[in-house]
């Protein structure tokens, strides 16, 4: 049955919605202590993650083409360890409008995803269902 949603791009999004929430609450981590003193903003490299996503999709469509199952595990790990290893402590200050700025392009994203989740979603409940 989980055949069905690797050949859909819910995992990305499954991933990118996951990404989108963790870096949300380190942004608003910032925020919270933008006033403390000796505090360095931490923030989710998008690029690192988006590098990750794209390597992992591409290894997952090598996989289909030679007909070899994927796991959920072996899906997951390639954006998973990117969200993990690209934590960083910025040495600069806090700035109020870039960790603002930062928030809104993170909420977007994630409000993307969700869209186009719930658009594959209704696809596939057309298909199941058998109506157009």
């Amino acid at each position: 049955m989980f055949g069905i949603f690797n050949t859909t791009t819910i995992p990305a999004l499954e991933q990118t919605l996951s990404f989108s929430q963790k870096r949300h609450e380190l942004l608003a981590g910032n925020l919270a202590n933008l006033d403390t003193p000796g505090y360095r903003a931490k923030d989710l490299d998008l690029g690192d993650f988006q590098n990750a996503l794209a390597e992992s999709l591409d290894n997952h469509q090598k996989m289909m083409e030679s007909g070899q199952p994927l796991t959920r595990d072996e899906i997951r790990s390639g954006p998973r360890d990117a969200m993990e290893q690209v934590v960083y402590h910025d040495q600069s200050d806090v700035s109020l409008e870039q960790q603002v700025s930062e928030v809104a392009k993170n909420e977007h994203m994630h409000a993307l995803a969700i869209t186009t989740m719930r658009s594959q979603f209704a696809l596939l409940r057309a298909a199941i269902t058998e109506r157009a």
